[in-house]
C-alpha cells in the first residue's frame, strides 16, 4: 500500500503545477446581453401560452353539453336581496320560475305565443329570440301577478 499512497501524493503535490503551467485559455466573455433577454422573452412567451391554453381547457371542460343550448334566460327580476323570478324558455313552453338560495319554484307556465312582451312590441325581442330585460320585464311580471291575484 505504500506505493499506493506515494503516487496520490505526487499526483496531489504536481496537481497546482499542471494548472499553474496550462495555457491560457481565452477569457470568458460577459453573458451576452441580447442572448439573455431573448431567452427570458422566450420563456415569458412560454408561460403566458401556457396560461392560455389552460383557460381555453377549464372553458372547454366547463361549457354545457348540448342541453344547455334549447334552454334560454328571457329575463330576470330581484324580488328580494336573494330572491328573483326568472323567464326561462324551453322550446315553446315560457316557464316563470321563482329563484331563492337552495330553491327553485315554478310560477307560471305558458307558451311563447302567449308572451306579452312578443305579442305587444313585436320588434321588442332582441336578436337571437330574447326579450330585453329591465323595465319591460318588470312592467310583464306585475300585470302577470295581478292577473294570477284576480283568479
Amino acid at each position: 500500500m505504500p506505493s499506493l499512497r506515494a503516487a496520490l501524493l505526487l499526483l496531489l503535490a504536481q496537481a497546482p503545477l499542471a494548472v499553474a503551467q496550462a495555457p491560457a485559455s481565452a477569457p470568458t466573455a460577459a453573458p451576452d446581453l441580447g442572448g439573455s433577454v431573448a431567452q427570458m422573452l422566450f420563456g415569458l412567451a412560454v408561460v403566458i401560452g401556457l396560461l392560455f391554453a389552460c383557460l381555453w381547457l377549464i372553458r372547454r371542460l366547463s361549457a354545457p353539453r348540448g342541453g344547455g343550448a334549447a334552454i334560454k334566460v328571457l329575463g330576470a327580476a330581484a324580488v328580494g336581496p336573494r330572491e328573483r323570478v326568472v323567464l326561462v324558455e324551453l322550446g315553446e313552453q315560457v316557464l316563470v320560475l321563482g329563484v331563492a338560495p337552495g330553491s327553485v319554484s315554478k310560477l307560471h307556465e305558458m307558451q311563447r305565443s302567449e308572451l306579452p312582451l312578443a305579442a305587444e312590441h313585436p320588434g321588442a325581442a332582441a336578436p337571437g329570440g330574447k326579450a330585453p330585460a329591465g323595465k319591460a320585464f318588470s312592467g310583464w311580471l306585475k300585470q302577470a301577478m295581478e292577473r294570477r291575484d284576480a283568479r
